[in-house]
């Protein structure tokens, strides 16, 4: 039986090993330390974003947002539809009311197209959502410049969910920088990785400031524990953080392996009949970079010869972990009854899509494998006509 292939595993080095021993040797095992304070210094210089706060999940990070832009019960708020669902789950604890926005076709991101005319109709209604939660999906900068345009000319709040696409930039400028808020994920299977964790970074200093309070329970700057508003138990722990300042100096490092892999498949696989990539979108005016975070594509059936449950499972079975598109988020039993704005392209995509190991440590035997598995389902087409 071969070794199993996963989908995005970490990527390890000796110098996280280094930094959380010194954790360990300095005892600061506890929450927060320096390594936490460097890890935010540092996250920073790299995206240029005036402020951050290292938080426990990506999914803290919206929700502290979320609470910190006193966003609750009676907002709307409008967020991408294709996504994974942690990217609307805290707007529930909060009780602001999700509308989701359709993908497009060149970028799979948020339409942009679609978004401005939506809330241009929603301002003549007087009908304005609170805020926006614009996803950047598998490594790849949405078409931030109209959306923000337009949400800072009707006063809408602006967060970018920037989980999948640390390392990302736009017109020359990090992903997740854009908005009033931004946040990014260091879960396990993320590009960089402190096993689990988040970072929210922002321009605005009293959205820092008021995070960092609701991070570490409320609790007032007095000697004794006094609280005079809910908090949360968010932070990162200094190990962690060790861990993420490792990563991080290695982030263009797997920017370029993961690159290299989304090449060697399009390369191999691109001219198949009825495959097709995630596009690299070319919008702003200095261009885009997209770290390829996932390889995704769409398959045909028609065309192919299978559809991607059966090349899924195919892959599956010479233990290769391969997964579909994200389900859009209208689709999801939870949020039925949810407005969307469009939906069918994402509702294609999912029918269609999926995705392939794109690990940084994938070595070219490995993805070979995968290939060879991809290629095996077209031609039992060809056999069988």
């Amino acid at each position: 039986m071969h070794e199993r292939i996963y989908l995005s595993p970490p990527h390890l080095g000796q110098r996280e090993e280094q930094l959380v021993l010194e954790a360990f040797r300095t005892n600061w095992i506890a929450p927060l330390g320096p390594h936490v304070d460097a890890f935010e210094q540092e996250l920073c210089a790299y995206t240029g974003a005036p402020h951050a706060v290292a938080l426990s999940s990506g999914t803290a990070a919206l929700h502290l947002a979320l609470a910190a832009l006193d966003i609750g019960a009676g907002d709307e708020v409008w967020v991408s539809t294709l996504t994974f669902a942690a990217s609307v789950f805290p707007l529930h604890y909060v009780g602001a009311t999700p509308v989701f926005v359709d993908a497009d076709l060149g970028s799979w991101n948020m339409d942009p197209v679609l978004f401005v005319e939506a809330l241009h109709d929603a301002a003549r209604r007087n009908a304005l959502p609170r805020a926006v939660v614009l996803v950047h999906l598998y490594g790849q900068c949405a078409d931030v410049e109209p959306i923000a345009y337009a949400c800072k000319t009707l006063g809408v709040l602006l967060i970018e969910d920037a989980a999948e696409a640390l390392g990302a930039t736009y017109d020359g400028r990090a992903a997740g920088t854009f908005g009033d808020v931004g946040f990014y994920s260091f879960n396990g299977n993320k590009i960089i990785t402190t096993s689990g964790g988040g970072m929210l970074v922002t321009p605005h200093a009293q959205v820092a400031q008021r995070v960092r309070a609701l991070a570490t329970q409320a609790r007032e700057p007095v000697p004794h524990y006094e609280h005079r508003q809910l908090g949360y138990n968010y932070r990162l722990s200094n190990v962690l953080a060790g861990i993420g300042r490792g990563q991080l100096e290695q982030l263009d490092a797997r920017v370029a392996a993961r690159r290299a892999v989304s090449e060697r498949y399009q390369t191999r696989l691109g001219a198949l009949p009825g495959i097709a990539f995630m596009p690299e979108a070319r919008y702003g005016r200095d261009g885009m970079r997209s770290t390829r975070w996932l390889t995704t594509l769409t398959i045909d059936a028609a065309r192919f010869g299978a559809n991607c449950e059966t090349v899924r499972v195919a892959l599956e079975a010479q233990q290769i972990e391969a997964r579909p598109v994200w389900k859009p988020m209208h689709q999801q039993p939870i949020f039925a009854g949810c407005r969307v704005f469009g939906g069918g392209v994402a509702d294609a995509l999912f029918a269609e899509g999926l995705c392939l190991p794109s690990g940084s440590s994938l070595t070219e035997a490995q993805q070979e494998r995968v290939i060879s598995v991809v290629q095996s389902c077209v031609q039992t087409r060809s056999a069988a006509a």
